[in-house]
Order: structure tokens, then C-alpha cells, then sequence
């Protein structure tokens, strides 16, 4: 993911972190945070370098050792910390592992700190129970990315005369009919297994959200055997008959120009895809965007978030350390800060999107999660490792992009193997 504005925020903002400044005054211990994380790089390294220097401008000591490359190299390095009795104050996790690791070592009870803040009544309620396990606030969301959002072409759109985008997936399937036959493949997307995950999740959830959080979220096997996990089957069939065959194996970014210029028409992905493609050159006047297809009144928003767990530590500092590190990520000014930089939209529902710096893009996904919040439709992403467990997500993806790279499967056989594969892994 790459940064869309990387203006600084840091002098000049008038919101307040909920901190105090910390004066270090002879015999008073000043705050130190061990961190480790997977970014060391494009937009969420600037990002995370940035929170650095909040927290030393608060009187911390900022120590941070990021593990570049795939999320399972920085859970090794946590891992070994663990278990040789060292771990970081603090690390990224996300999703059902926040549940999983806190098993392994001891987490820093948040309870007080995030009641003080009042940050629960702010995080969306999914999200909020994902970081307390057993009840408990051990960890904290600080940005979070909509995956069903959708991103048209300006030029293909302009080829087949089209002016708005497609609200329901009847009306995407007839924009996608007018693309192949204007010689535009429709579908943008790339072909590794978190796309073909994505995909589906998308089609499920936009053909009901109470669906999408019965079969994917809650595993009723009812429901995964029901009409409307069929359905998105079929549409996902859809999708893969509207794209590129050199898809396979390859990351959507690959597509980009193409898409730009109009030779590929839609693209569905997260916000993160905007810091992408001004990282490429291009500017948000050759797309547009919105939510991708949602079959009921009111918007639905499937949810990837990023945060960092706490390690208990016995050391002073480091104890004084997670409590400024938690009252900063907890922020509107961090919050504001950071997703500035990675194209996210804050975690908290109470901020005020309208000023300099924030993309149309960015207000209305936080529009979205707002009004999904209140509608009960704010769910969980499968492919971004949000709504389940690492080993129940790969063995569902391993049956979603088996169906997307062989049309030989029929969606019927798609969703009885989806429900098996679910069934082997409980």
C-alpha cells in the first residue's frame, strides 16, 4: 500500500492527544516502546516512522524493529521473542490471532485505559470484541480499510457511456456485458489467493450482509448451504469469465495502467488501492469510486483493520511506555495522521473527514462504515484473516481460488466444497 497525501500533520494540528506531555525530570521514569512490525516501507513505513516521532515528541523513547516481507516472518521474530522471555511491549496483530497469541504470553489488561478514552463506544462492535478476548481490551485497532469498494475506469466508463456506478449486481453485470462487448476485459483484479477470496466476499456480502456474517462469520453450515452462498458463487464465476486469463498468479497492481487507460474496466479492492495508484502517476480523476455492489438499502462494509497487541513487561518504562503508546493510538490526531498517509480511514466513527488532506474516496468509505455501523452490516473480512482463524481461512481459500482459476467447477459443487473444507477444519 502506498501513501496518498504525505503532508505532515505533526506541527500545526489543533486536536489534542489524550496523553499528557511527558516531562522527564530527574528520577522520573521516561516512557520507552519496543515495537515490532512487518512495515518498514512504502506508505505504511512512513506511516509508522511518523507515530515514532509522535511518541518522542511526547517524551518517549521510540524503539522500533520492523521485520520486512510477509506477516508470518514477523510473527516468527514474535515467536522467538516469546519464547526466549523477551517479548515487545507492543507488535501488529490483527483479526482472530489478537485471541490466539494472547494464549501464548501474558497482555496488558486495557480495560481502564480504553474506558477512560472511551474508545469502545467509538470502534466499530466487531472490531471491539476481536481486540478484548475473554472480555478484556489487550489490543487496539488504529486504521481500518473497506474491502468491498469498487473503482471504475473514467475512459472505459466513457467508452460504453456510462455515468454512475453499478448499485446492485444486476446492474454490474450489465455494465460488465457492455465492457466485453466494447472489447474492455471488465474486471481489473489480479489472481493470487487474497483476491480470489476478496472477490468472493464481496459478491456474498453484497448479496446480504446477514448472510455474509451467518455463513463466513458465524460458520452456520445452514446458511453455507443455502441460496445465497450459491448465488455469490455464481456471480463469482462471473468475475473470473471477466477477466483477464493472465490473471492467474498475478497481483492486481500488475493491471493498473491497463485499467487506466481505460483497457480493463473495474477494479474491486480496498482503499489501499488509491495510495497504489497515485504511487503509479495517475490521479484520482481517472477513476471513480464507491461501494461495490450492496443489494439492501442501507451499505454494507467488510472490514480489514490493523493493530497492535500489548505484552506485559515488568520493566518501568515499558509499562510507562504502553500506556502513552495506547493513549496516542487511540487518538484523532494519530488516527488522523495515519491514515493521511496509508489511504486508510480511521477506526474511530466520531471524526470529522471534511478538511485538507482526506481523498472523496476516504469521506465516503467513512460515511459507509458509519451508516453500516448503525445498520449492523459493518462484517469482517475472510480474506484479509478478520473473520476467522489463519488455519479455517486457508482452508477456504484454498476452495475459492481452486473454483476461480477452473471453470470446470460448477458453483453448485463450488458451494458444497466451501462447506466440507469448513466442516475438515473445525
Amino acid at each position: 500500500m502506498r501513501a496518498i497525501h504525505r503532508r505532515s500533520i505533526l506541527a500545526g494540528t489543533a486536536a489534542a492527544v489524550a496523553a499528557p506531555h511527558v516531562v522527564t525530570a530527574q528520577g522520573q521514569t521516561r516512557p520507552r516502546l519496543t515495537l515490532i512490525s512487518q512495515w518498514s516501507a512504502g506508505s505504511d513505513g512512513a506511516a509508522i516512522t511518523a507515530l515514532g516521532r509522535v511518541f518522542e515528541e511526547e517524551g518517549g523513547t521510540w524503539q522500533h524493529s520492523p521485520v520486512p516481507g510477509f506477516t508470518t516472518e514477523m510473527m516468527n521474530k514474535l515467536r522467538a521473542d516469546i519464547l526466549a522471555g523477551n517479548p515487545p511491549s507492543a507488535s501488529q496483530l490483527k483479526g482472530p490471532e489478537i485471541a490466539a497469541w494472547s494464549r501464548i504470553a501474558p497482555t496488558v489488561d486495557l480495560n481502564q485505559t480504553v474506558a477512560a478514552a472511551n474508545y469502545e463506544g467509538v470502534v466499530p462492535p466487531d472490531l471491539a470484541r476481536l481486540h478484548k478476548p475473554q472480555g478484556r481490551w489487550i489490543a487496539l485497532p488504529l486504521q481500518i480499510y473497506r474491502t468491498n469498494t469498487l473503482f471504475a475506469s473514467r475512459r472505459a466508463m466513457e467508452k460504453v457511456g456510462a455515468t454512475a456506478l453499478p448499485k446492485t449486481w444486476a446492474e454490474f453485470n450489465d455494465l460488465a456485458t457492455k465492457m466485453a462487448s466494447a472489447g474492455i476485459v471488465p474486471i481489473a483484479n489480479g489472481g493470487i489467493r487474497w483476491d480470489d477470496g476478496m472477490k468472493f466476499e464481496i459478491a456474498l456480502a453484497g448479496l446480504s450482509p446477514q448472510a455474509y456474517r451467518k455463513a463466513i462469520m458465524e460458520l452456520d453450515e445452514r446458511t453455507l448451504r443455502g441460496p445465497e452462498v450459491l448465488a455469490a458463487f455464481r456471480q463469482l464465476r462471473r468475475f473470473s469469465e471477466w477477466s483477464d486469463p493472465a490473471a492467474s498468479g498475478q497481483h492486481y497492481s500488475t493491471f493498473l495502467p491497463r485499467f487506466i487507460r481505460g483497457e480493463m474496466g473495474l477494479l474491486m479492492m480496498g482503499g489501499w488501492a488509491q495510495g497504489v495508484i497515485a504511487h503509479n502517476g495517475f490521479s484520482a480523476a481517472d477513476y471513480m469510486i464507491g461501494q461495490a455492489p450492496v443489494e439492501s438499502p442501507q451499505p454494507c462494509f467488510i472490514q480489514n483493520a490493523d493493530a497492535f497487541i500489548l505484552w506485559r513487561r515488568r520493566e518501568a518504562d515499558l509499562q510507562a511506555g504502553q500506556t502513552l503508546f495506547a493513549n496516542l493510538v487511540m487518538s484523532k490526531r494519530v488516527q488522523e495522521m495515519y491514515s493521511k498517509i496509508t489511504g486508510s480511514i480511521p477506526v474511530r466513527t466520531d471524526m470529522d473527514l471534511s478538511g485538507e488532506g482526506w481523498s472523496e474516496g476516504q469521506r465516503e468509505a467513512s460515511r459507509s462504515l458509519g451508516e453500516s455501523v448503525r445498520a449492523n452490516q459493518a462484517v469482517l473480512s475472510l480474506a484479509h484473516n478478520m473473520a476467522q482463524s489463519n488455519q479455517m481461512t486457508a482452508a477456504m481459500i484454498d476452495v475459492l481460488t481452486e473454483f476461480v482459476h477452473n471453470r470446470s467447477i460448477r458453483p453448485e459443487q463450488g458451494a458444497s466444497r466451501l462447506a466440507e473444507a469448513i466442516e475438515g477444519a473445525r
